[in-house]
């Protein structure tokens, strides 16, 4: 019987140790370490908070960098000591649900030539949007609970995933390469990323059979909405400087 792949799940995180805390007790909670073994690589961003203090009292593999390097620098530093023989990126600020990661694996692992799957959440950018009213997370898990049946009639082809939740195979990741770090501090690093996918054959799939919770760009509400404006405005700019498209046409 062949063993089950490990996933290596890696965290950024910067000053959000009270969504690190209930991102990664879902984690352990949902995950069941005979049936879809993890790894866990947190990557603390130069946090003052105590971050690395509490990684260490969980006996949790950390990252401790000296400054806020930015979203993808970040995830490029993670990546590269994650073992697993699947990858996934994982916000702070994101809550997984019952099954999530088998779900998830199922349609990646159900096609040799699928190089990423995502899930469905109640906050992000284009398809994997979901309307999901709730009155607290209590009751949002109870409706991830019975939505998470893995049925593979709702993996859907996609364009793009967003970078909130993002499973990929290794020998995948090898090919195409780290985070585009031109997009740092953050934003659209996640578009070049499913594009060069994609541009190597890939397919992507959108698991409209996992839905989880994402509180949503809660390190980049640090930053003035001003400046955070500027910010999406010069990274668009930059995808499409190099690739000749407008990033709002993979939506």
């Amino acid at each position: 019987m062949t063993a089950p792949r490990t996933t290596g799940i890696v965290i950024p995180t910067y000053n959000g140790l009270p969504l690190l805390r209930a991102c990664v007790e879902a984690v352990r909670r949902h995950t069941d370490p005979e049936r879809t073994p993890y790894e866990l690589l947190i990557v603390d961003n130069g946090s003052t908070d105590g971050t690395a203090q509490w990684c260490g009292s969980e006996r949790i593999s950390f990252i401790r960098l000296p400054a806020n390097i930015g979203f993808p620098r970040a995830c490029n530093k993670g990546l590269r000591l994650a073992g697993g023989e699947r990858l996934l990126l994982l916000n702070n600020d994101v809550t997984v649900t019952p099954r999530w990661l088998d779900n998830l694996s199922a349609a990646l692992d159900g096609d040799d030539n699928v190089g990423m799957a995502g899930p469905m959440t109640n906050y992000a950018s284009g398809k994997q949007q979901m309307d999901v009213p709730h009155a607290d997370s209590a009751e949002f898990e109870r409706i991830a609970d019975e939505h998470n049946r893995s049925d593979p009639g709702k993996w859907e082809p996609v364009m793009r995933l967003v970078g909130f939740c993002m499973l990929f195979k290794r020998e995948v990741y090898e090919r195409v390469g780290e985070l585009d770090e031109r997009f740092s501090p953050g934003h659209y690093e996640d578009d070049d990323y499913c594009l060069r996918m994609r541009m190597l054959g890939y397919g992507l799939r959108l698991c409209r059979d996992t839905l989880v919770h994402h509180a949503g760009s809660a390190s980049f509400r640090q930053v003035e909405p001003g400046k955070l404006q500027a910010l999406v405005e010069r990274n668009r700019r930059l995808f499409m400087e190099k690739w000749n498209v407008d990033p709002a046409a993979f939506f």
